[in-house]
């Protein structure tokens, strides 16, 4: 454990037990006492992070201080009681957990100007952007705030976490859309797994001239998944960029994967109690295709998928224009005004589209054959692909099935990043 202003709980590269997690969290609040404190998780689309053990332990040390839950939901839909308790337990009462609301529950805090966007996109983008944030977070009343969750490859950020869960995960629409858009124009092949990404560099600027005013700390974890177990394997806690830099270093040690050659059949599995949509089940795509075969084959195999947008516009705008290809998306936000009012649903649409470099299949129970053709992916049926590669059968990487086929097994794209070695 190193104390310099920032808390850093590593064990080269082992599993950190629940003591020496609270032995770092309680060195983090040493002398301090706080009456009114504003918890900000991920929801449940990232069970992995550790973020419900982290919780718990923030309970049992805060002492009388009223503690309030805001999941950082940014678009996602709002967790369900039942999703409460099976990621955080049963001791925070509903009425403590909050919900942001990312089109009207926002302030304005500030503006990244439009000079700024125009260096960090290369010129593709010269727009400036408003950044706001959760209601919630601008109440005084709050002595402090801890933004919970893990850094991991992400196919926006380069790098999720540390100011994306403020500035997008309680955002609100103005920025979401620019953020992500800006991610899409730059091209996913060079941000992800990277740490000062043009979007790492706007979230960078929205820290230093719009946050540092608020009682606001990270509590950042890197995490590895082994047989449905998660570890923790660092544990960082701080005010500024120093936590997250460190635990950069460690996501890249574990969480990206390299390849040796590239994956001609590519068999990814989506648990249904995590992933519903395919604004998040893409993840299978943004997520390996730095390690997709040209001319591979991409298997979804997505028993809980049940729509495509988390937000009912959203999903009836990627219904209308489908997964068709980024030049094809670009030239329609010219044109099309539902696009440019929605600038996060058309990036959704690049970073879940091909390009035609290979061929994605869906295998889904809930959406039909029509519903998924209609967003120009191909289809075939959940239950012919889970008898054909059986997940509960599959080992995490290379498997030989009975017919000699070779394929490349993924259990949860959401918890690394595939890619060639260089």
């Amino acid at each position: 454990m190193v104390n310099t202003g920032t808390i850093i709980v590593e064990n080269n590269g082992e599993a950190l037990n629940y003591r020496q997690l609270k032995e770092g969290i309680a060195k983090s609040l040493e002398g301090r006492t706080f009456k009114k404190v504003l918890l900000v998780p991920p929801d449940i689309t990232r069970p992995n992070s550790g973020a419900g053990d982290i919780i718990s332990i923030y309970e049992s040390l805060l002492g009388n201080a009223h503690i309030d839950v805001l999941p950082a939901l940014g678009t996602h839909k709002p967790m369900t009681r039942d999703e409460q308790i099976s990621f955080f337990g049963e001791s925070l009462p509903k009425e403590r957990f909050l919900v942001h609301n990312w089109r009207s529950g926002v302030t304005k805090i500030g503006t990244v100007p439009a000079a700024f966007i125009a260096e960090v996109s290369g010129g593709l983008i010269r727009e400036a952007v408003d950044v706001e944030i959760s209601d919630y977070l601008l109440d005084p009343s709050y002595d402090l705030i801890l933004s919970i969750g893990q850094v991991v490859p992400h196919e926006v950020a380069g790098m999720a976490n540390y100011t994306k869960n403020i500035a997008v995960g309680c955002g609100g629409s103005k920025f979401i859309n620019l953020s992500h858009m800006l991610g899409a124009v730059c091209g996913m092949e060079s941000i992800m797994g990277k740490d000062h990404s043009p979007v790492r560099r706007v979230f960078d600027y929205v820290q230093e001239q719009f946050l540092s005013t608020l009682p606001l700390e990270y509590v950042l974890t890197v995490t590895v998944t082994e047989s449905e177990k998660t570890n923790i394997l660092g544990l960082y806690i701080g005010k500024d960029r120093s936590a997250f830099n460190r635990a950069v270093e460690l996501s890249q040690k574990y969480n990206l994967i390299y390849m040796k050659s590239p994956i001609k059949t590519c068999v990814v599995w989506l648990d249904e109690a995590e992933f519903h949509s395919t604004w998040l089940g893409n993840k299978a795509i943004y997520r390996t295709r730095m390690a997709m075969a040209d001319s591979g084959h991409l298997i979804i195999i997505a028993p809980g998928v049940k729509m495509f947008g988390e937000d009912k516009e959203i999903d009836r705008l990627i219904r209308k224009f489908g997964y068709i290809g980024r030049d094809k998306i670009l030239e329609l936000c010219k044109t099309e005004n539902e696009l440019q009012n929605n600038l996060s649903a058309a990036a959704h649409l690049i970073h879940g589209s091909t390009d035609g470099r290979f061929k994605v299949t869906y295998a889904t129970e809930i959406l039909s054959c029509e519903d998924v053709e209609g967003v120009s992916f191909n289809y075939i049926p959940y239950k012919e692909a889970a008898n054909k590669y059986n997940p509960e059968k599959l080992k995490p990487g290379y498997n030989t099935l009975s017919n000699g086929e070779e394929v490349f097994f993924i259990n949860n794209p959401a918890l690394g990043l595939w890619a060639l070695e260089n």
